[in-house]
C-alpha cells in the first residue's frame, strides 16, 4: 500500500522545481522511492498535439539510442496503451502485462524493441490537466521485477493532474523569454524511408537553438532531435491514415524563443506517399497565445473573451458578440485576471498576445 503523504512529497518536490527538466529529474526520483523502477523516460508535449517536444529526460537506457526506434513503434505500428489512447482513456494510466493479460507480446512495441532490450514491465503515464497532455512517462522494469500493480497505477494516476500543472506553468512568458533568431523558415526533407536527406542553413541555424536531448545521427553530418523525427513520424502516420491529428510541436529554445515545427508528407509517384518535409520558424504570437491561455489554465469561453479584448472590443461589445450579459463578462475578465496574475486590460493583451522581441544577435 502507498501511503497518501508519499504523494505530497512527490508533489512538493516538483513543486521546487526550476524548469520542466528539473521537475522530471525531481518527481523521478521521489516516485523510485515508493514504486521501484530501472528506467524511465519522461518527456513534454505539446498540449494541441500530444507529440513529444523538449525537454526529455531519458534514464538508464543509455544514451536515448533507441529513442528513434521507440517513437517509430508507437506512431507507425499497431500497439497496446498508445499514448494517443491513454490520452483521453478515464485513467491516463496503464501497465503493459496488466493490459495484456500477461502476455505483453501482444504488443509490437514489445515484440520488436522492449522484450529484446530485457524489459518485462511497462507503466505508461500522460500528464494531463482537462483533456490537455502536458506530458508523458514511461517507467520500465526488468527480467526479474514485479509487473506494476494497481496501487502503483493508482498513484500515478494521482499524479498526473498535479504534475500536468506544475509542468504547464513553465511555458507562462518571463522576462528572459528571447526574442526571433533566423526569421526564414528552415526547411528539412525526409525520404520515403524516414532518412534525412536535405536541409537549408535556416534549419541548421535553428537545430544550433535547441535543447539537449536524445538525438540520431544523419548523413547530413549533424544529429536531429527526437522531438523533430518524431514530428516527421507522425507525418507519416497521418498520411498512412493511422491518425487524423496534427504533426505539429511548439518548441522553446535555449534562448527561450518559441519555435513551431511542422511536418506534411508530400505525394508520391502515382498519389504514394512520398518524401517529408519538415518546417521550423518562429512561432507566430496567435498561436502561441492558445498554448500561454492554456498554461495559465484559461478555459475556452475565457480565452474567447481574452481576443476580443486585445482586439479593442468594450465590454458591452464582447458580451454582444458572446451572446451573453456584460455581468458574465465582466465575471470572466475577472477570472482571467486572477489565472495570469494581472490587473489591466493592457497588462492581458501584452502576456497573452505581445510578441516577444529583442534585436538578434550580430552574424
Amino acid at each position: 500500500m502507498i501511503h497518501p503523504h508519499r504523494h505530497t512529497e512527490i508533489l512538493s518536490a516538483a513543486e521546487r522545481a526550476n524548469n520542466a527538466l528539473d521537475l522530471f529529474s525531481r518527481a523521478s526520483a521521489k516516485l523510485r522511492r515508493q514504486m521501484p523502477f530501472d528506467s524511465a523516460v519522461w518527456a513534454a508535449t505539446d498540449p494541441e498535439t500530444g507529440l513529444v517536444t523538449a525537454p526529455m529526460l531519458v534514464e538508464n537506457l543509455g544514451s536515448g539510442e533507441g529513442c528513434a526506434d521507440y517513437w517509430e513503434s508507437e506512431l507507425l505500428e499497431e500497439n497496446v496503451l498508445p499514448f494517443r489512447d491513454l490520452a483521453r482513456a478515464a485513467v491516463p494510466v496503464a501497465g503493459l502485462r496488466a493490459a495484456t493479460g500477461d502476455l505483453p507480446e501482444r504488443s509490437a512495441r514489445f515484440r520488436r524493441l522492449l522484450g529484446g532490450q530485457g524489459v518485462d514491465d511497462e507503466l505508461r503515464a500522460v500528464l494531463r490537466t482537462g483533456d490537455r497532455p502536458w506530458g508523458v512517462v514511461s517507467l520500465f522494469r526488468m527480467r526479474g521485477g514485479p509487473a506494476f500493480g494497481p496501487h502503483e497505477v493508482a498513484l500515478l494516476a494521482d499524479l498526473s493532474g498535479p504534475l500536468a500543472d506544475r509542468l504547464r506553468r513553465f511555458a507562462r512568458p518571463s522576462e528572459s523569454d528571447g526574442g526571433p533568431g533566423p526569421s526564414a523558415p528552415g526547411l528539412l526533407l525526409f525520404d520515403v524511408y524516414g532518412e534525412a536527406t536535405s536541409i537549408n542553413e535556416e534549419a541548421r541555424r535553428y537545430l544550433a537553438l535547441l535543447p539537449d536531448g536524445p538525438s540520431i545521427p544523419s548523413t547530413l553530418g549533424l544529429r536531429l532531435p527526437i522531438w523533430l523525427i518524431g514530428t516527421a513520424l507522425q507525418a507519416r502516420a497521418i498520411a498512412r491514415g493511422r491518425d487524423r491529428g496534427s504533426a505539429r510541436i511548439r518548441i522553446r529554445t535555449l534562448d527561450r524563443q518559441w519555435l513551431t515545427c511542422h511536418a506534411s508528407c508530400l505525394n508520391g509517384p502515382g498519389g504514394q506517399p512520398g518524401p517529408i518535409a519538415l518546417v521550423i520558424e518562429p512561432a507566430a504570437p496567435g498561436d502561441l497565445a492558445v498554448m500561454i491561455a492554456q498554461a495559465y489554465g484559461l478555459t475556452p469561453r475565457e480565452f474567447e473573451v481574452a481576443q476580443l479584448v486585445a482586439r479593442g472590443l468594450p465590454t458591452t461589445e464582447i458580451a454582444a458578440a458572446l451572446f451573453i450579459s456584460p455581468h458574465t463578462v465582466r465575471g470572466h475578465l475577472k477570472a482571467v485576471f486572477g489565472k495570469a496574475e494581472i490587473s489591466s486590460r493592457g497588462e492581458l493583451v501584452g502576456r497573452l498576445f505581445a510578441e516577444p522581441y529583442r534585436p538578434p544577435p550580430r552574424q
